[in-house]
């Protein structure tokens, strides 16, 4: 009879460490759902920071072209004459 009283305790105790190891358990999983959606987050911003970064830098290079171009439009001419030129080369391999 003192078997079956010490084997449900231990029973009752295994359960009860169980129980706490499981809201452990989901605490700890909620906590890093709540990290991961932090992470997300800055992740969304850090990449909307370089699209415009990137797109600014575009527009002011854009720029420099059209500059350039009507600065000196016989050069532009045959810069995109030995580009196209060299393109057809390498399209016929």
């Amino acid at each position: 009879m003192a078997d079956m009283k010490t084997a449900s305790a231990q029973s009752t105790a295994a359960r009860v460490k169980a129980e706490i190891a499981t809201d452990d358990l989901s605490a700890q999983v909620a906590a890093l759902r709540e990290d991961l959606a932090r992470l997300s987050e800055s992740v969304v911003a850090l990449g909307q920071g370089a699209k415009t970064a990137v797109a600014d830098e575009a527009s002011v290079l854009t720029e420099r072209v059209r500059d350039k171009v009507r600065e000196e439009p016989i050069l532009a001419i045959a810069v995109t004459a030995g580009v196209a030129y060299l393109f057809g080369l390498m399209s016929r391999r």
